[in-house]
């Protein structure tokens, strides 16, 4: 039989573990631990601050043209031809969606593509006093701004501003002398879109509620909330954890600052506005139907006959792309005169996203100078 040392006891036992446990910490934050410590709170720092409430700002610069109850209307360039008015979303958003980043802006593509003169609707969040504005008081309001501009403009609806340009070139045809709809929900029962199903699958009772939870406003907060429940493993997970995978690297957090500070402060908008919308365009698709009532008249698009450029994306989930191209059924514009473009990517990358602006806004603002 083979002999053996007889076995020692060891020093170390379970009883050890919760002496010796701050002991391997401590030797571990004096080797790899303590980067480790320092990236975990840089982390907590940055994710903290770039949902503070950091204002987001345009990026080229401008002059404020009018000051009115609904926008400002910013003026970019210099005067000459017909201007082009760029109609940005009013969707909880600011028009910051149109003038993002220098670099990565559609107002300095237009301007560096053939278009001198460029005004921007800067939609402003609704306060409580203007919870009861309807459609009709933006639309007046979009007027204005056109008759400021000397009467006859370019027309670019990007988003909600979409339907908003498509009723005014309806409505007084002679003020608009080209017309680009962007992502613009024109006939909101054509695909098959999570928000088309979403509006028809709530009750209008759920969004008066929502209005009434605001105290007579949609807040944007709310909003938010549903942009992001439809994507909630990018934004409550993928997003975090590809922070903290680049958090040193100056480049990648700077770029996550600037988006932040755009699409972490939400505007509000007018109850009524909000209500009208939901019921009139996207339950019961009154525009592209011919039965929606603006400033006094039944609108019918049939009545937009000046050339007419559809931008659609491919893998927009906010809008789908037919509610966009059917616009061509239903405008007077002659066939010959109506471009439809589908283009790679989702909707927030149609206005702001720098392959677009690279490939496709040069060559519609040139479509536009040419007219």
């Amino acid at each position: 039989m083979e002999n053996r040392a007889p076995v020692q006891p060891s020093s170390f036992s379970l009883a050890s573990i919760p002496a010796f446990w701050p002991v391997a910490m401590a030797a571990s934050l004096a080797t790899e631990g303590a980067e480790l410590y320092a990236k975990n709170l840089k982390f907590v720092e940055e994710e903290i601050r770039i949902h503070e409430d950091l204002r987001p700002e345009l990026a080229t610069p401008n002059q404020v043209r009018l000051d009115l109850r609904t926008m400002r209307l910013r003026d970019y360039g210099r005067p000459g031809k017909i201007p082009t008015l760029v109609d940005a979303p009013y969707a909880g958003h600011t028009a910051v969606i149109a003038d993002y980043h220098k670099g990565q802006s559609l107002i300095e593509t237009l301007l560096a593509n053939g278009i001198a003169h460029v005004a921007l609707t800067d939609w402003k969040s609704a306060t409580p006093d203007m919870k009861d504005l309807e459609i009709d008081n933006y639309l007046a309001e979009l007027v204005v701004a056109i008759d400021d501009l000397g009467g006859r403009v370019n027309l670019v609806g990007l988003c909600q501003g979409g339907w908003l340009s498509a009723m005014l070139a309806a409505r007084f045809p002679e003020k608009v002398n080209s017309l680009v709809l962007a992502g613009a929900p024109i006939d909101t029962d054509a695909g098959d879109g999570p928000i088309k199903r979403m509006v028809h699958a709530s009750p209008q009772s759920f969004y008066q509620e929502l209005v009434a939870l605001g105290g007579g406003l949609m807040q944007g907060k709310f909003m938010l909330q549903g942009w992001k429940n439809m994507h909630p493993r990018q934004h409550y997970i993928r997003d975090h954890v590809d922070l903290y995978e680049h958090i040193d690297d100056p480049a990648y957090v700077a770029k996550e600052e600037t988006f932040n500070s755009w699409y972490e402060n939400p505007i509000d908008l007018p109850g009524r506005w909000y209500l009208q919308v939901i019921q009139q365009l996207f339950k019961e698709n009154r525009l592209a139907k011919g039965r929606f009532v603006g400033l006094g008249r039944t609108l019918d698009l049939r009545a937009i006959v000046c050339p007419v450029y559809l931008l659609a994306g491919a893998e927009d989930d906010i809008t789908a792309p037919e509610q966009v191209l059917d616009a061509a059924k239903y405008v007077g514009t002659p066939k010959d005169r109506i471009v439809q473009k589908t283009v790679p990517g989702g909707h927030i990358g149609l206005f702001m996203g720098a392959r677009t602006l690279r490939d496709h806004w040069p060559l519609i603002a040139r479509w536009i100078a040419a007219q």
